[in-house]
């Protein structure tokens, strides 16, 4: 059974940093691609970052581009979402989901996945 468990989230001041956790089980994280997305109350569902799995590609939304990172630990089949220089506006539920389109090269993350894990609510305020 393809189970993801994401962690880390809380309350952070604005330019502060998290960094998110999605512990996979079930499969190994290079079968399918794997990202992150979020959802702001009121908003709809966002994909915030992907890594293609078959050439470890990496996407970005405009919005965090050069402030979050995305990475995976294939030892520890964990995936992880670095976010530096947070802002109020990145406050969200954030979900990690595999077996996405994922398209780094042509700037396509699309919003449906096959697998969705647990969210972790970021809070970002002063």
């Amino acid at each position: 059974e393809v189970q993801l468990q994401a962690s880390g989230g809380g309350l952070v001041q604005p330019g502060g940093s998290l960094r998110l956790s999605c512990a996979a089980s079930g499969f190994t994280l290079d079968d399918y691609n794997i990202g992150w997305f979020r959802q702001a109350p009121g908003k709809e569902r966002e994909g915030v970052s992907c890594i293609n799995n078959s050439d470890g590609s990496t996407y970005y939304a405009d919005s965090v581009k050069g402030r979050f990172t995305i990475s995976r630990d294939n030892a520890k089949n964990t995936l992880y979402l670095q976010m530096n220089s947070l802002k109020p506006e990145d406050t969200a539920v954030y979900y990690c989901a595999s077996d996405m389109i994922c398209l780094p090269g042509l700037r396509i993350m699309d919003n449906r996945a096959e697998y969705w894990g647990t969210g972790t609510l970021v809070t970002v305020s002063s």
